[in-house]
């Protein structure tokens, strides 16, 4: 459910030129949207300077309460399907019982992607994963709200924290699935195109989601000068930050890096 590249027969052939025009001219890149009040900010911007994470092509915000994860997809794996190597795609930023997935894309010159990946990401939820959606407007302009079906396994319900698992309605274990509410956020920016992908108490809590917005506008894009294809996923790094906390670990630490009170995370999608 998470944006994606189009589909193949939608992608340009193996071996095509890439037909991206000089960084010279990106004052023709579509603007933000009007509705929002500062960032996300490109790096060529005037953006008010505070402590970030550098993920490479984004710079994230830090603040009370905040953890930080890595998504990683697999490049390599093995005979049975275990992953040797991968390459970070996305960057999670938790807050108590909300989460937002950041991840930054290629976008032409001169048009931005967000209703075409928009229109796309709703005809998967009904279509494949049977599930609902309602365009409306956000602090960001045109955003997506999806209901999809989350299932819920033994195996779920397991690995799942007894407060947590607590506190689903009997009805929903029973039936083996629960609805879950997704939030689709978008900005277009000069040859780039941010999502960012909200669930959890976000959803309906004023102020965890306040919380997510506050990191969201101020999120700094480095796009780059190299040309790339529309929709390829720019490239993420791990944070010097992370690499620190990783050695700490490895002499005994107790704590990871966190100048607040949660440390950064790494985890890998499979």
């Amino acid at each position: 459910m998470a944006f994606g590249r189009r589909r193949q027969a939608e992608e340009p052939e193996k071996g095509a030129e890439v037909t991206e025009e000089p960084a010279e001219n990106a004052e023709e890149a579509p603007a933000k949207a009007e509705s929002a009040e500062g960032g996300p900010w490109d790096s060529e911007d005037s953006f008010p300077e505070m402590q970030r994470l550098d993920f490479g092509s984004l710079q994230v915000p830090v603040a009370p309460g905040l953890g930080f994860q890595v998504n990683f997809e697999a490049t390599q794996v093995d005979e049975e399907g275990n992953p040797l190597d991968g390459r970070p795609v996305a960057v999670l930023v938790q807050y108590e019982e909300s989460a937002m997935q950041l991840q930054v894309f290629a976008a032409p010159k001169r048009s931005g992607i967000w209703d075409d990946v928009r229109r796309e990401t709703a005809k998967d939820i009904t279509e494949e994963a049977q599930g609902q959606t309602q365009e409306g407007e956000g602090p960001f302009g045109p955003e997506l709200l999806a209901m999809v079906p989350a299932a819920l396994t033994e195996e779920v319900l397991a690995e799942m924290p007894q407060e947590v698992r607590e506190q689903i309605p009997a009805e929903f274990v029973e039936q083996g699935w629960a609805p879950q509410i997704i939030r689709f956020l978008g900005v277009d920016g000069p040859r780039w195109f941010l999502q960012a992908v909200v669930q959890g108490a976000a959803i309906e809590d004023e102020e965890q989601w306040q919380v997510l917005e506050d990191v969201l506008r101020g999120v700094v894009v480095v796009r780059g000068d190299a040309p790339m294809p529309p929709r390829d996923l720019l490239e993420l790094q791990i944070p010097k930050e992370f690499s620190e906390a990783g050695q700490d670990d490895e002499e005994g630490a107790e704590e990871t890096f966190d100048p607040f009170e949660r440390g950064p995370e790494i985890t890998e999608v499979r």
